[in-house]
């Protein structure tokens, strides 16, 4: 038997169906997403002006503090996500929100470098509002319903990643960007007050028993997701600490708004056609991870032979395509492997991976930055994303894995 109120389905029974989240109430979770992502993504292209404040004088230590955060978030997500399928969704997302607020509020306020780095420890730890907020979608829907919201999601954090440090830069001849990690710090707050409204998938946490788990005749290819996950964030993020460098050496001069609003092309490109994408591929996302990676590798490919800004532009619009074909496929397959899986524990992994491409290519273009030079990261970026574009057709790719089906037992 199932009631339906203000876009919130629930769904009663044994078997411990999900509530269906209403679009109110999917958008209030991108949204809560997006406003607590403000000071993780617009603070840290900063860290070189907050360092000196700290002792640090010359900012050496900014490039390994910039991926603190995400060495340890990814240490911590498949955990975060295993809890939340024991104790549920609503309440481990709740505790990734006030987690990044104390973090926050500890770096804002830490007069050493050993207590800012602490902070940043914690916000990795503490954190994983993504993996939560996906495994909170994941419980209440599912297929092109699912799909949908997590292309909603990844809309949000390329929003945040445009917009954030924009309004860091603004805020600075008033607040300096150290101290704005404790004035941002109101955000992940206001966002956990906002999920306070939202409802439990499921009603209640579901205890699962090693009784409860038998194979299903056909699984989804998880291991080719995270094949894909890894290489697509290494592949385009390989390209971002250097990007700047690049254009300011291919055009001699350009100021550095241009600068800004090229290396925020693609994001911009992902926002405007996102929707339009996934209504397009997502009956067949292997077809557009394809594309995706080969759009990736030409527009990778040409940015050291651009010389004008229309050039580069053209191959920066390029990326773009391939940025939004990959992220919205991943979406779709994402949503494939999540039915009959148990949703925290699946995207808390599917996390981990994704931050360990992130932090294996800051190492890549940091090592090839100092051998080759700033072209050196999109060439190597080119060359992984041109190997899977060229592997996703192998049959060995989707070699069916065991997938586990999940009895639900209500506590008394």
């Amino acid at each position: 038997m199932s009631a339906t109120t203000e876009g919130v389905r629930t769904t009663g029974g044994a078997d411990g169906r999900p509530t269906t989240l209403g679009r109110r109430q999917v958008h209030a979770v991108a949204g809560c997403y997006f406003v607590a992502s403000f000071a993780a993504l617009g603070l840290p292209p900063y860290l070189t002006e907050i360092l000196p404040q700290l002792g640090d004088e010359t900012a050496r230590w900014a490039g390994l503090l910039y991926v603190v955060p995400t060495v340890f978030g990814a240490l911590g997500a498949p955990l975060w996500g295993r809890l939340a399928d024991r104790f549920g969704r609503k309440r481990l997302l709740l505790r990734a929100q006030l987690g990044l607020a104390v973090a926050f509020l500890l770096a804002g306020w830490a007069e050493s470098l050993a207590a800012f780095t602490a902070a940043l420890v914690l916000q990795g730890i503490l954190g994983g509002t993504f993996a939560a907020s996906n495994g909170y979608l994941a419980a209440a829907l599912e297929g092109p319903g699912l799909s949908k919201a997590l292309t909603l999601m990844q809309g949000s954090a390329r929003a945040a990643l445009v917009a954030a440090p924009i309004v860091v830069g603004a805020l600075s001849p008033w607040i300096s960007p150290h101290r704005q990690y404790a004035l941002l710090a109101v955000l992940p707050l206001a966002a956990a007050v906002m999920l306070c409204l939202l409802p439990e998938p499921g009603g209640r946490p579901a205890a699962l028993t090693s009784e409860a788990v038998e194979p299903l005749a056909e699984a989804t290819p998880l291991r080719a997701l995270y094949i894909y996950e890894f290489t697509f964030v290494f592949s385009t993020v390989i390209s971002f600490p250097y990007l700047i460098a690049l254009v300011e050496d291919r055009i001699p001069g350009v100021s550095p708004a241009v600068s800004g609003v090229l290396f925020a092309l693609p994001h911009l490109c992902y926002l405007l056609c996102a929707m339009q994408v996934h209504d397009r591929f997502v009956g067949r996302p292997r077809l557009g991870i394809a594309l995706g990676f080969g759009c990736i590798a030409l527009g990778l490919a040409g940015h050291p032979l651009a010389g004008s800004l229309a050039s580069f532009t053209a191959v920066r619009l390029l990326l773009g395509i391939g940025l939004t074909l990959g992220l919205v496929c991943l979406s779709v397959l994402a949503a494939d492997c999540a039915k009959g899986r148990p949703p925290g524990g699946m995207f808390g992994t599917l996390e981990l991976v994704s931050k360990g491409g992130a932090v294996a290519a800051g190492l890549a273009a940091a090592a090839g930055n100092g051998l080759l030079g700033p072209a050196a990261p999109v060439l190597t970026g080119t060359a992984v994303a041109l190997g899977t574009a060229g592997a996703v057709a192998l049959p060995a790719l989707f070699r069916r894995s065991p997938r586990i089906r999940v009895r639900i037992r209500w506590s008394p």
